[in-house]
C-alpha cells in the first residue's frame, strides 16, 4: 500500500526530528526582514525600489496589479534575481538591488524575500498584507481584468447567411 492509498488516520502524526512547521519557517523568514507596510512600500517603490509581484498570472488577472510592478512568478524568482545565474533578468546584476516582494496577502512574499536574502540580495523585503493591503490602503492599482465570458446576446440576424 502506498502513502496515497493509506488513510490519513493511519499516517504518522509525530514530526520527524529537525523538521519545522510552516509557522516556524514563516516566523524565521520574517525575523530576517524589515517588512514594509503598504505606504512605506509605495514610498520605497517611488524612490527606486523594484516592486516584484510574485503572484500567478490568474491571480493578478482576478485581483489586479500595481502599475509599474514587475511580474516574476514565484516558481522562477531565485533564477531571475541571482546575479550569478545565466537565467537572471538583465537588471539583476547587483546584490545591492532594493527589492520589495508582493504577493496576495503577505505570506508567500515573506518566504520569497527570505530566499532572495539567501542569494545575497540583502535589501530584499516584502509588503505586510500583500496586494490586498495595498489596495485597501488606496494605493495605485490596475484591474482586475474581467474574465472573458461568451456573449449571451443572440447572434446578429445576418449570422449564417451567405454574402452576395
Amino acid at each position: 500500500m502506498s502513502l496515497i492509498d493509506t488513510p490519513a488516520t493511519a499516517r504518522p502524526t509525530t514530526p520527524p526530528p529537525g523538521s519545522r512547521g510552516i509557522d516556524e519557517i514563516l516566523a524565521a523568514a520574517r525575523a530576517r526582514l524589515d517588512r514594509l507596510d503598504p505606504e512605506r512600500a509605495h514610498v520605497a517603490y517611488r524612490r527606486g525600489a523594484l516592486l516584484v509581484d510574485i503572484r500567478p498570472a490568474a491571480q493578478r488577472a482576478a485581483h489586479g496589479t500595481v502599475p509599474g510592478s514587475l511580474a516574476v512568478e514565484r516558481n522562477v524568482l531565485e533564477w531571475r534575481f541571482d546575479p550569478r545565474c545565466p537565467a537572471r533578468l538583465p537588471l539583476a546584476v547587483s546584490y545591492d538591488l532594493p527589492i520589495v516582494v508582493l504577493c496576495q496577502e503577505g505570506y508567500t512574499s515573506s518566504l520569497a524575500a527570505a530566499a532572495l536574502r539567501d542569494l545575497g540580495l540583502h535589501r530584499a523585503t516584502d509588503v505586510v498584507g500583500g496586494f490586498a493591503a495595498w489596495r485597501i490602503a488606496g494605493l495605485p492599482t490596475l484591474g482586475p481584468t474581467p474574465p472573458h465570458r461568451p456573449s449571451t446576446l443572440a447572434p446578429p440576424v445576418t449570422a449564417g447567411r451567405r454574402s452576395r
